[in-house]
């Protein structure tokens, strides 16, 4: 028992309010100190992995010292005494920014990416290790020069030396995330041949007509079970158009004569005053009918372009620019990737020999010594995808470990891999293999699907040849035949494009450049300009690849390849310019077929048509080049905004959107609620055309969408404008129907204000991690995903910025970089790309190119000496250990 006093003396109880208080007190402490420490942890983590751009660093293997100027952007430009210096400090450097891209890269083109994410990716392993990329790249290795192959291996010594440095998450925050599902992964020696295998990861990104081939497959078999030979025919053409050459530019309208290959004789020099006669007036003959109000245009313009993967690439001469000097325009269209597919970066031998000959600066692949696209101190050269035809899909006629060859069984090769899975069993996977390529049926649906129902691809355009050995339960496989299977020298070719000086060693390296197949532009300090396709195109049998082909049947088969000197080239035309954007490269009468599937020339039209008009007014300049590029203007917007004028719609929500595209000027721009309206309501009406039906037809491919539906729009009575499963019974039904959902679907997105629409929003990108950015875990994919960004431009657009209909509006494929080269100034070249140097989350050049990208705007990026000091803002001095 207490006493009065020690009572008295006692401490007050504190109150239930107060007790909540101190202990609520205490909670919020100890998470703001663990919020700290977390935060402090991932900080420090995160900037572990920032690479040191400054000051020196020694490194065992280098001969000399070695400086690494970055520029406010963060662009390296990397000067040594040697070449094998040279390449080991871009190795050093590519790995500083890129690694980890690098290192997943490498999987990918391998097969091995389930090593680093687990069984998820062994479905996809197993159909890379078929293609087998890998062996190919191994083999290309073992081929090369001596020279050339001592570049692959001075850079594998520099981004070694740079995994010799460092760890973990020391080499990128990505390794520090894997390391919580896959704690044993350690990144191996980098290799030449994990260099040239990304060439062959590109050229499948570029492979031409392969998903359109194996689309009108499946949509054969679907057409057969209710339509005749004839008929399956008949839809496939309307469905799939041919090129239309009376309305639309080709980029090679004449052949030039040029000397062959290997001769002593020189092209002619570019002459104002004088121009080859070998070369058409005009690279298009398209009157571009310009007027104040979309109602009134009509143009005679029919086509369009895939909403994915392309590109646009210009060159003008002199005689129509401001300088007196030739402008190169290129802007390759591919998917949106983060961090971008191009690493910027100029090598520099301090002076340049012979022994030393790089004075370079342009776009390269992190992970690939050299550059890609770009100039040296005499010529510039840009890439476009040629589209032609190189791969073709074969029906094999299996029995057992045999297949029929002309009317005998012969084996099947056969060979075994293991794909190696984090977490799991090994996989035992057997490769089969016919004279064509590799089987490819059993690893994907769709090829699965063709083998499965032969007899319909084979009969869509005529007869099916008719198949070996019994046909009581005939088994049927799909394999590929694929130019980037052989082994080539496109890996060769760089090197040759960097250290050319005139149009004859360009076309060397064209050459060379043999897979991925792409249109070249060209320009140099002379004043000239041409084009070359290069590229290993087949040359085919019975055959043209359009569909599946019998493969027991060796009339059918590729019979060897078109000759360099007889594909197509161009030099100083009399037009002034050279336009590539995927179209046709030469009309039908070419002694060689090149493709079915080409784009269908809008962006290649339109281009011209902006450089004509323009150099009537003035003569051009690098910033007419940029304004080109940023060209928005949606020609089947043209189309709709003329189709809806007479078209009568239900509510006045409705008929105030379709207002907005009677003053429209057709230009997707980001802020334009017209454009988010036409382009919704252009969705709406494919879907009800040929998606909304019982028998669904494919809807990919807005650019050839476009000329399907002009078509269908100058054809009132075409069956296809009734659909019975939404109850269309006409043209105007089915515009005023789309025109109504359209409202709907918008208003929905962004509220029954119509102007307060805007296609920004709508079509913005999201540009999301390779990897970890769709991990489906929220903060992991907060760490690496940024955006989302307003964008303008669209599909079939020349500002090509794709999406996917029927799926989003979204943003999905983009001009990966624009660049605009000055061959008068090559400090007044600009640049840009859709992210930035680093691909380092929360590095400073993580994104600092985006919102750029977004707005169009590009920036000087020096290169000359004097002009890359001033322009340095960190500079790291590499040399030799010891």
């Amino acid at each position: 028992m207490m006493t009065d006093s020690q009572e008295s003396a006692a401490p007050s109880r504190p109150s239930l309010g107060v007790r909540i208080g101190r202990i609520a007190f205490l909670v919020v402490a100890g998470i703001i100190v663990i919020a700290v420490a977390a935060a402090f942890f991932i900080t420090w983590t995160i900037q572990r992995s920032f690479p040191q751009t400054d000051g020196s660093v020694q490194l065992d293997g280098l001969k000399a010292e070695v400086t690494v100027q970055r520029d406010d952007r963060g662009i390296p430009t990397i000067t040594a005494d040697s070449t094998d210096d040279l390449f080991y400090a871009e190795g050093f450097v590519h790995a500083q920014d890129r690694f980890f891209e690098m290192d997943f890269r490498r999987h990918v083109t391998s097969g091995r990416v389930a090593e680093m994410f687990g069984e998820s990716q062994a479905a996809t392993d197993a159909f890379l290790r078929t293609l087998g990329w890998r062996t190919v790249a191994e083999a290309e290795v073992e081929a090369m020069d001596d020279t050339t192959r001592g570049y692959y291996e001075a850079y594998a010594d520099g981004v070694n030396a740079y995994l010799a440095s460092r760890s973990g998450a020391e080499l990128s925050l990505e390794y520090a995330v894997i390391g919580l599902q896959n704690p044993d992964y350690v990144p191996e020696p980098w290799e030449p041949a994990d260099s040239v295998a990304w060439l062959k990861a590109m050229a499948w990104d570029l492979r031409g007509n392969i998903e359109d081939e194996t689309e009108r497959s499946l949509l054969a078999a679907e057409l057969s079970d209710g339509t005749d030979a004839t008929g399956t025919a008949d839809v496939l053409a309307k469905l799939y158009p041919d090129y239309p050459f009376d309305e639309n530019p080709v980029i090679v309208p004449r052949i030039s004569t040029v000397p062959e290959l290997g001769t002593d004789a020189e092209p002619a020099a570019y002459s104002p005053a004088e121009s080859d006669g070998e070369v058409q007036q005009a690279n298009t003959t398209i009157e571009w009918q310009e007027t104040s109000s979309v109602i009134e245009a009509a143009s005679v313009l029919v086509g369009g372009v895939g909403e994915g993967i392309g590109s646009n690439s210009w060159v003008v001469s002199g005689a129509l620019t401001e300088s007196g000097m030739p402008l190169l325009a290129n802007d390759p269209h591919l998917g949106a990737s983060l961090p971008s597919v191009w690493y910027q970066v100029q090598l520099k031998c301090s002076e340049v020999t012979e022994a030393c000959p790089f004075d370079v600066g342009g776009f390269s692949f992190s992970g690939l010594p050299g550059i890609v696209i770009g100039h040296n101190q005499k010529i510039a050269w840009g890439f476009t995808n040629l589209t032609t035809d190189v791969t073709d899909l074969y029906i094999e006629r299996v029995e057992g470990d045999q297949y029929w060859r002309d009317g005998a069984l012969v084996p099947l090769e056969e060979s075994s891999e293991t794909i190696k899975v984090a977490g799991g069993d090994d996989i035992d996977l057997t490769i089969r293999s016919t004279v064509h390529g590799p089987i490819i049926s059993g690893l994907t649906d769709d090829f699965t699907a063709i083998a499965d129902d032969p007899a319909a691809a084979l009969t869509a355009e005529g007869d099916a040849p008719v198949a070996p050995g019994s046909q009581e339960d005939a088994e049927y496989a799909v394999s590929l035949r694929w130019t980037a299977l052989d082994p080539g020298t496109a890996a060769t070719a760089i090197f040759a494009l960097s250290t050319a000086q005139n149009f004859d060693d360009f076309r060397h390296a064209a050459s060379l450049f043999d897979v991925p197949a792409q249109n070249l532009i060209y320009a140099d300090t002379e004043g000239n300009i041409g084009y070359q396709t290069p590229g290993r195109l087949p040359i085919r049998g019975a055959g043209d690849g359009w569909m599946p082909q019998p493969g027991w049947d060796s009339s059918y088969d590729w019979t060897g390849f078109i000759p360099f000197d007889e594909l197509p080239v161009s030099y100083n035309p009399n037009s002034g310019y050279i336009v590539t954007a995927n179209n046709a490269i030469v009309t039908d009468d070419y002694a060689y077929f090149l493709s079915r599937d080409w784009d269908y020339g809008y962006r290649a039209a339109r281009i011209a048509h902006l450089i004509e008009r323009r150099a009537a007014a003035a003569p051009l300049t690098a910033q007419d080049m940029r304004e080109i590029q940023m060209d928005n203007e949606m020609w089947i917007g043209k189309q709709l905004a003329t189709a809806m004028s007479d078209v009568e719609v239900s509510g006045a929500g409705p008929t105030e959107a379709v207002g907005l595209l009677t003053s429209w000027d057709a230009q997707n721009a980001a802020s334009s609620s017209a454009a988010a309206y036409a382009n919704v309501l252009w969705s709406n009406l494919v879907q009800n055309i040929f998606a909304e039906r019982e028998q669904p037809l494919p809807i990919d491919g807005q650019g050839r969408l476009f000329t399907v539906v002009a078509d269908l729009l100058e054809n009132p009575s075409d069956p296809l404008w009734v659909n019975e499963q939404i109850d269309v019974d006409g043209m105007e039904e089915m515009l005023a129907l789309s025109a109504e959902e359209a409202y709907d679907e918008l208003s929905a997105l962004q509220g029954t204000t119509v102007s307060r629409w805007n296609w920004g929003d709508l079509h913005a990108i999201t540009l999301t991690s390779d990897t970890l950015g769709s991990s489906g875990i929220a903060p992991v994919e907060a760490l690496f995903n940024r955006g989302p960004y307003p964008v303008s431009g669209g599909a079939s657009v020349v500002n090509a910025t794709g999406w996917e209909l029927g799926t989003s509006y979204a943003t999905t494929t983009v001009p990966s970089m624009r660049m605009v080269v000055d061959l008068s100034d090559f400090d007044a070249s600009t640049w840009n790309h859709l992210t930035g140097a680093s691909g380092h989350a929360f590095d400073a050049h993580y994104t600092d190119q985006t919102a750029d990208w977004a707005a169009g705007i590009q920036k000087p990026w020096a290169y000359s000496t004097k002009a890359v000091k001033a322009a340095a803002v960190d500079t790291l001095v590499l040399t030799p250990a010891g």
